[in-house]
Protein backbone atom coordinates (compact mmCIF):
# COMPACT_ATOMS: atom_id res chain seq x y z
CA UNK A 1 0.00 0.00 0.00
CA UNK A 2 1.02 3.43 -0.90
CA UNK A 3 0.14 6.69 0.51
CA UNK A 4 -3.03 7.38 -2.07
CA UNK A 5 -4.41 3.90 -1.75
CA UNK A 6 -4.94 4.22 2.18
CA UNK A 7 -6.21 7.69 2.27
CA UNK A 8 -8.98 5.97 -0.20
CA UNK A 9 -9.49 3.50 1.90
CA UNK A 10 -10.04 5.95 5.13
CA UNK A 11 -11.99 7.87 3.27
CA UNK A 12 -14.12 5.52 2.26
CA UNK A 13 -14.98 3.76 5.95
CA UNK A 14 -15.80 7.51 7.69
CA UNK A 15 -19.34 6.82 7.06
CA UNK A 16 -19.00 3.24 9.32
CA UNK A 17 -16.89 4.76 12.10
CA UNK A 18 -19.24 7.67 12.57
CA UNK A 19 -22.03 4.80 12.55
CA UNK A 20 -19.98 2.60 14.86
CA UNK A 21 -18.93 5.54 17.49
CA UNK A 22 -22.33 4.84 19.99
CA UNK A 23 -21.42 1.59 20.29
CA UNK A 24 -17.61 2.72 21.27
CA UNK A 25 -18.77 5.15 23.58
CA UNK A 26 -21.09 2.51 25.02
CA UNK A 27 -18.03 -0.60 24.72
CA UNK A 28 -15.59 2.16 26.19
CA UNK A 29 -13.13 0.39 23.49
CA UNK A 30 -13.24 0.12 19.89
CA UNK A 31 -15.36 -2.63 18.46
CA UNK A 32 -13.94 -5.74 16.88
CA UNK A 33 -15.52 -4.67 13.60
CA UNK A 34 -13.79 -0.91 13.46
CA UNK A 35 -10.71 -2.49 14.58
CA UNK A 36 -10.87 -4.73 11.28
CA UNK A 37 -12.07 -2.02 9.51
CA UNK A 38 -8.81 0.23 9.98
CA UNK A 39 -6.80 -2.53 9.72
CA UNK A 40 -7.70 -3.25 6.08
CA UNK A 41 -7.40 0.34 5.35
CA UNK A 42 -3.47 -0.44 6.14
CA UNK A 43 -2.95 2.75 8.61
CA UNK A 44 -1.36 0.34 11.48
CA UNK A 45 1.21 -0.04 8.92
CA UNK A 46 2.27 3.63 7.60
CA UNK A 47 5.30 3.96 9.69
CA UNK A 48 6.66 0.28 8.79
CA UNK A 49 9.80 1.16 6.57
CA UNK A 50 9.76 0.31 2.42
CA UNK A 51 12.59 -2.50 2.70
CA UNK A 52 10.21 -3.98 5.38
CA UNK A 53 7.94 -3.35 2.75
CA UNK A 54 5.77 -1.02 4.43
CA UNK A 55 4.77 2.56 2.77
CA UNK A 56 6.90 4.42 5.11
CA UNK A 57 4.28 7.52 4.73
CA UNK A 58 6.01 11.01 5.47
CA UNK A 59 4.92 13.03 8.18
CA UNK A 60 2.16 15.07 6.66
CA UNK A 61 1.02 11.64 4.67
CA UNK A 62 0.09 10.45 8.33
CA UNK A 63 -1.30 13.67 9.44
CA UNK A 64 -3.69 13.46 6.45
CA UNK A 65 -5.11 10.20 6.65
CA UNK A 66 -5.30 10.54 10.54
CA UNK A 67 -7.42 13.77 9.92
CA UNK A 68 -9.86 11.67 7.56
CA UNK A 69 -10.22 8.92 9.83
CA UNK A 70 -11.18 11.65 12.53
CA UNK A 71 -13.51 12.49 10.97
CA UNK A 72 -15.45 10.00 11.26
CA UNK A 73 -14.62 9.23 14.81
CA UNK A 74 -12.27 11.05 17.16
CA UNK A 75 -11.45 7.83 19.33
CA UNK A 76 -10.87 5.73 16.28
CA UNK A 77 -8.53 8.39 15.01
CA UNK A 78 -7.12 8.38 18.36
CA UNK A 79 -6.52 4.79 18.46
CA UNK A 80 -4.90 4.56 14.99
CA UNK A 81 -2.44 7.68 15.71
CA UNK A 82 -0.70 5.88 18.56
CA UNK A 83 -1.58 2.20 17.52
CA UNK A 84 0.62 2.91 13.90
CA UNK A 85 3.52 3.50 16.21
CA UNK A 86 4.47 0.43 15.88
CA UNK A 87 6.75 1.12 12.30
CA UNK A 88 8.59 4.15 14.26
CA UNK A 89 9.35 2.53 17.36
CA UNK A 90 10.80 -0.40 15.52
CA UNK A 91 13.34 1.70 13.73
CA UNK A 92 14.79 2.62 17.25
CA UNK A 93 16.02 -1.18 18.00
CA UNK A 94 17.94 -3.99 15.89
CA UNK A 95 15.43 -5.50 12.77
CA UNK A 96 15.97 -8.89 14.15
CA UNK A 97 14.28 -7.74 17.27
CA UNK A 98 11.43 -5.86 15.35
CA UNK A 99 10.48 -8.54 13.53
CA UNK A 100 10.11 -10.29 16.37
CA UNK A 101 7.39 -7.93 18.31
CA UNK A 102 5.96 -7.07 14.89
CA UNK A 103 6.19 -9.72 12.26
CA UNK A 104 3.41 -8.38 10.37
CA UNK A 105 3.05 -4.48 8.87
CA UNK A 106 0.01 -4.28 10.35
CA UNK A 107 1.38 -5.14 14.19
CA UNK A 108 0.26 -2.72 16.64
CA UNK A 109 1.50 -0.68 19.35
CA UNK A 110 0.24 1.20 22.76
CA UNK A 111 1.48 2.66 25.85
CA UNK A 112 2.11 5.34 27.91
CA UNK A 113 5.87 7.27 27.37
CA UNK A 114 6.64 9.05 29.70
CA UNK A 115 9.02 7.21 32.10
CA UNK A 116 7.16 6.70 35.31
CA UNK A 117 7.68 2.59 35.81
CA UNK A 118 11.48 1.15 37.32
CA UNK A 119 13.72 -0.48 35.52
CA UNK A 120 16.75 -2.28 37.17
CA UNK A 121 19.44 -3.15 34.98
CA UNK A 122 19.96 -7.10 35.15
CA UNK A 123 21.66 -9.97 32.91
CA UNK A 124 20.69 -9.58 29.44
CA UNK A 125 17.88 -6.47 30.25
CA UNK A 126 15.89 -4.66 32.71
CA UNK A 127 13.29 -6.11 35.39
CA UNK A 128 10.75 -3.33 34.96
CA UNK A 129 8.23 -2.34 38.61
CA UNK A 130 5.42 0.24 38.36
CA UNK A 131 2.59 1.43 36.69
CA UNK A 132 1.64 3.57 33.82
CA UNK A 133 -1.94 5.65 32.50
CA UNK A 134 -3.17 6.24 29.21
CA UNK A 135 -3.13 3.00 27.17
CA UNK A 136 -4.90 4.02 24.17
CA UNK A 137 -5.60 1.20 22.31
CA UNK A 138 -5.16 -1.25 24.96
CA UNK A 139 -7.65 -3.58 23.95
CA UNK A 140 -6.35 -5.06 21.01
CA UNK A 141 -2.49 -3.13 20.51
CA UNK A 142 -0.42 -5.94 20.17
CA UNK A 143 2.17 -4.55 21.86
CA UNK A 144 2.64 -2.45 24.48
CA UNK A 145 5.22 0.03 25.96
CA UNK A 146 5.85 1.65 29.17
CA UNK A 147 8.86 4.29 29.92
CA UNK A 148 10.90 3.88 32.51
CA UNK A 149 14.25 4.90 34.65
CA UNK A 150 16.95 2.92 34.09
CA UNK A 151 18.64 2.09 37.85
CA UNK A 152 21.59 -0.18 38.28
CA UNK A 153 22.01 -1.90 41.67
CA UNK A 154 19.52 0.33 42.70
CA UNK A 155 20.78 3.55 41.62
CA UNK A 156 19.44 5.77 39.16
CA UNK A 157 21.18 6.36 36.28
CA UNK A 158 22.79 9.61 34.55
CA UNK A 159 25.02 11.30 31.91
CA UNK A 160 25.64 14.62 32.35
CA UNK A 161 23.12 14.89 35.13
CA UNK A 162 20.46 14.21 32.73
CA UNK A 163 18.13 11.01 34.16
CA UNK A 164 18.38 7.65 31.44
CA UNK A 165 15.28 6.19 30.56
CA UNK A 166 14.10 4.10 28.13
CA UNK A 167 11.27 3.05 26.33
CA UNK A 168 10.47 -0.78 27.19
CA UNK A 169 8.28 -3.23 24.69
CA UNK A 170 6.72 -6.20 25.29
CA UNK A 171 3.85 -8.42 23.95
CA UNK A 172 0.02 -7.49 25.57
CA UNK A 173 -0.44 -10.77 27.67
CA UNK A 174 2.66 -9.77 29.89
CA UNK A 175 0.30 -6.05 31.51
CA UNK A 176 -2.70 -6.20 33.33
CA UNK A 177 -5.21 -3.24 32.77
CA UNK A 178 -7.62 -1.72 34.86
CA UNK A 179 -11.49 -1.11 34.35
CA UNK A 180 -10.74 3.10 35.01
CA UNK A 181 -11.63 4.75 31.63
CA UNK A 182 -14.90 6.11 32.59
CA UNK A 183 -14.42 9.24 30.89
CA UNK A 184 -15.79 12.87 29.85
CA UNK A 185 -14.54 11.77 25.83
CA UNK A 186 -12.31 9.88 23.72
CA UNK A 187 -14.29 7.20 25.54
CA UNK A 188 -14.11 4.60 22.72
CA UNK A 189 -10.16 4.35 23.15
CA UNK A 190 -9.67 2.13 26.18
CA UNK A 191 -6.82 4.70 27.57
CA UNK A 192 -6.45 2.14 30.69
CA UNK A 193 -4.07 2.49 33.67
CA UNK A 194 -1.63 -0.72 33.45
CA UNK A 195 1.20 -2.20 35.26
CA UNK A 196 3.00 -5.41 34.72
CA UNK A 197 0.99 -8.92 35.26
CA UNK A 198 3.43 -9.99 37.54
CA UNK A 199 4.96 -7.96 40.10
CA UNK A 200 7.76 -7.56 38.21
CA UNK A 201 8.72 -8.03 34.08
CA UNK A 202 12.32 -8.80 32.68
CA UNK A 203 12.41 -7.52 28.93
CA UNK A 204 15.54 -7.99 26.97
CA UNK A 205 17.72 -5.05 26.36
CA UNK A 206 16.67 -5.25 22.63
CA UNK A 207 12.99 -4.45 23.52
CA UNK A 208 14.43 -0.99 25.33
CA UNK A 209 14.53 1.52 22.92
CA UNK A 210 16.13 4.37 23.33
CA UNK A 211 13.74 7.51 21.35
CA UNK A 212 16.91 9.44 20.15
CA UNK A 213 19.05 6.59 19.02
CA UNK A 214 17.57 5.39 16.43
CA UNK A 215 18.71 1.71 14.60
CA UNK A 216 17.55 2.78 11.37
CA UNK A 217 18.95 5.53 9.31
CA UNK A 218 15.98 7.75 7.83
CA UNK A 219 13.86 10.46 8.07
CA UNK A 220 11.14 9.41 9.86
CA UNK A 221 13.87 7.92 12.30
CA UNK A 222 16.28 11.30 12.34
CA UNK A 223 14.24 12.91 15.92
CA UNK A 224 12.63 11.62 18.56
CA UNK A 225 9.53 13.69 18.20
CA UNK A 226 8.01 11.54 15.04
CA UNK A 227 5.42 10.35 17.28
CA UNK A 228 3.93 13.38 18.09
CA UNK A 229 3.94 14.93 14.69
CA UNK A 230 0.82 13.11 13.40
CA UNK A 231 -1.28 14.04 16.39
CA UNK A 232 -2.94 17.50 15.27
CA UNK A 233 -4.82 15.18 12.78
CA UNK A 234 -7.41 14.16 15.31
CA UNK A 235 -8.51 17.61 16.61
CA UNK A 236 -8.47 18.86 12.82
CA UNK A 237 -10.26 15.99 11.74
CA UNK A 238 -13.00 16.21 14.55
CA UNK A 239 -13.85 19.94 13.88
CA UNK A 240 -13.65 19.18 9.99
CA UNK A 241 -16.54 16.69 10.69
CA UNK A 242 -17.96 19.19 13.04
CA UNK A 243 -18.47 22.06 10.84
CA UNK A 244 -19.73 19.46 7.82
CA UNK A 245 -22.07 18.36 9.85
CA UNK A 246 -23.70 21.29 11.41
CA UNK A 247 -23.95 22.18 7.29
CA UNK A 248 -26.12 18.79 6.88
CA UNK A 249 -28.22 19.93 9.78
CA UNK A 250 -29.15 23.08 9.38
CA UNK A 251 -30.50 22.39 5.49
CA UNK A 252 -33.98 21.26 6.99
CA UNK A 253 -33.90 23.06 10.39
CA UNK A 254 -36.50 25.99 11.35
CA UNK A 255 -35.79 28.44 14.10
CA UNK A 256 -38.52 28.70 16.65
CA UNK A 257 -40.80 30.42 17.24
CA UNK A 258 -39.92 32.45 14.93
CA UNK A 259 -39.88 30.23 11.91
CA UNK A 260 -36.96 31.20 10.19
CA UNK A 261 -35.10 28.90 8.34
CA UNK A 262 -31.68 28.35 10.22
CA UNK A 263 -29.96 28.75 6.65
CA UNK A 264 -31.35 32.41 7.22
CA UNK A 265 -29.86 33.32 10.04
CA UNK A 266 -27.18 35.65 10.10
CA UNK A 267 -25.77 34.38 13.21
CA UNK A 268 -25.81 30.59 11.57
CA UNK A 269 -24.20 32.24 8.80
CA UNK A 270 -21.08 33.94 10.71
CA UNK A 271 -20.62 30.76 13.27
CA UNK A 272 -19.97 29.14 9.88
CA UNK A 273 -17.89 31.28 8.38
CA UNK A 274 -15.76 31.88 11.46
CA UNK A 275 -15.64 28.24 11.80
CA UNK A 276 -14.10 27.80 8.73
CA UNK A 277 -11.91 30.78 9.25
CA UNK A 278 -10.49 29.39 12.21
CA UNK A 279 -9.98 25.64 11.21
CA UNK A 280 -8.31 26.42 7.82
CA UNK A 281 -5.91 29.12 9.62
CA UNK A 282 -4.99 26.33 12.49
CA UNK A 283 -4.49 23.44 9.42
CA UNK A 284 -2.51 26.15 7.46
CA UNK A 285 0.15 26.52 10.70
CA UNK A 286 0.41 23.03 11.54
CA UNK A 287 1.02 21.71 7.99
CA UNK A 288 3.62 24.65 7.37
CA UNK A 289 5.49 24.35 9.91
CA UNK A 290 5.79 20.41 9.66
CA UNK A 291 6.99 20.96 6.21
CA UNK A 292 9.68 22.97 7.31
CA UNK A 293 10.82 20.53 9.59
CA UNK A 294 10.62 17.28 7.64
CA UNK A 295 12.56 19.32 4.78
CA UNK A 296 15.31 20.25 6.80
CA UNK A 297 15.83 16.95 8.51
CA UNK A 298 16.18 16.15 5.27
CA UNK A 299 18.59 17.92 5.00
CA UNK A 300 20.20 17.03 7.87
CA UNK A 301 19.55 20.82 9.42
CA UNK A 302 18.93 21.91 12.78
CA UNK A 303 15.68 23.77 13.09
CA UNK A 304 15.96 27.61 14.58
CA UNK A 305 14.12 28.46 17.45
CA UNK A 306 11.51 30.08 16.17
CA UNK A 307 11.04 27.44 13.61
CA UNK A 308 10.87 24.36 16.96
CA UNK A 309 8.63 26.56 18.79
CA UNK A 310 6.39 26.46 15.12
CA UNK A 311 6.08 22.51 15.63
CA UNK A 312 5.27 22.94 18.96
CA UNK A 313 2.37 26.08 18.89
CA UNK A 314 0.65 24.84 15.41
CA UNK A 315 0.29 21.24 17.45
CA UNK A 316 -1.59 23.26 20.58
CA UNK A 317 -3.38 25.85 18.26
CA UNK A 318 -5.01 22.80 16.74
CA UNK A 319 -6.19 20.70 19.69
CA UNK A 320 -7.22 24.72 21.39
CA UNK A 321 -9.03 25.76 17.84
CA UNK A 322 -11.10 22.29 17.36
CA UNK A 323 -12.61 22.36 21.00
CA UNK A 324 -12.98 26.48 20.65
CA UNK A 325 -14.90 25.34 16.75
CA UNK A 326 -16.63 22.70 18.75
CA UNK A 327 -18.02 25.17 21.77
CA UNK A 328 -18.98 27.61 18.95
CA UNK A 329 -20.97 25.74 16.73
CA UNK A 330 -22.90 23.69 19.44
CA UNK A 331 -23.75 27.22 20.97
CA UNK A 332 -25.43 28.12 17.26
CA UNK A 333 -27.12 24.87 16.95
CA UNK A 334 -28.78 25.20 20.26
CA UNK A 335 -30.86 22.56 22.14
CA UNK A 336 -30.99 19.98 19.44
CA UNK A 337 -26.89 20.00 20.36
CA UNK A 338 -27.45 18.59 23.36
CA UNK A 339 -29.11 14.85 22.17
CA UNK A 340 -26.91 12.04 20.77
CA UNK A 341 -29.22 10.95 18.97
CA UNK A 342 -29.43 13.90 17.38
CA UNK A 343 -25.95 14.55 16.00
CA UNK A 344 -22.63 13.71 16.93
CA UNK A 345 -22.08 17.75 18.42
CA UNK A 346 -22.46 16.11 22.06
CA UNK A 347 -19.94 13.41 21.89
CA UNK A 348 -17.38 15.74 19.65
CA UNK A 349 -17.64 18.76 22.25
CA UNK A 350 -16.54 15.44 24.80
CA UNK A 351 -13.99 14.62 22.88
CA UNK A 352 -12.06 17.92 22.14
CA UNK A 353 -12.58 18.68 25.91
CA UNK A 354 -10.71 15.86 26.61
CA UNK A 355 -8.15 15.37 23.85
CA UNK A 356 -7.33 19.39 25.07
CA UNK A 357 -6.18 17.76 28.60
CA UNK A 358 -2.67 15.76 26.51
CA UNK A 359 0.31 18.12 27.60
CA UNK A 360 0.48 18.53 23.80
CA UNK A 361 -2.76 20.44 23.64
CA UNK A 362 -2.86 22.37 27.34
CA UNK A 363 -2.31 25.76 27.20
CA UNK A 364 0.37 25.34 30.04
CA UNK A 365 3.33 24.94 27.15
CA UNK A 366 2.77 28.22 26.11
CA UNK A 367 5.46 29.75 28.62
CA UNK A 368 8.29 27.51 27.69
CA UNK A 369 7.22 27.66 23.98
CA UNK A 370 7.40 31.83 24.80
CA UNK A 371 10.69 31.32 25.89
CA UNK A 372 11.74 29.48 23.03
CA UNK A 373 10.88 32.59 21.06
CA UNK A 374 13.05 35.04 23.18
CA UNK A 375 15.88 33.19 22.77
CA UNK A 376 15.97 30.48 25.06
CA UNK A 377 16.96 27.30 24.22
CA UNK A 378 14.48 25.12 26.47
CA UNK A 379 14.17 21.55 24.80
CA UNK A 380 10.89 20.87 24.12
CA UNK A 381 11.38 17.32 25.90
CA UNK A 382 11.80 18.74 29.34
CA UNK A 383 7.67 19.40 28.73
CA UNK A 384 7.08 15.94 28.21
CA UNK A 385 10.22 14.11 30.17
CA UNK A 386 12.42 14.51 32.96
CA UNK A 387 15.72 15.90 33.56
Amino acid sequence: MDFASIFANVQSIKGFLRDQAPEAQKLRRLPDATVEALTATGVFRMMMALDRGGPELTTLEQLEIIEQISMGDASAGWCAMICCDSGFYSGMMEDSAAERLWPSLDSTQAGWIHPVGRAERVDGGYQLTGSWRFCSGSSFADNIAGGCLLYEDGVPLRINGRKQWRLAIAPRENWTFDDNWHTLGLRGTASRNYRTREDSLFVPEEYCVDLTQPKRPGTMWARPDTHLRKMAGVPLGVARGVIDEVRSLIGSKVEKPSGIPFSALGRLRIALAESEMLLGSARSYVFSSLETQWEKIIREEDLTLRERADVWLSRLNAFQTARHVTRLLFDTLGGDAIFSTYSGLERSLRDTETMCQHVVGQRRSLESMGGLLLGDPVEERNILYPK
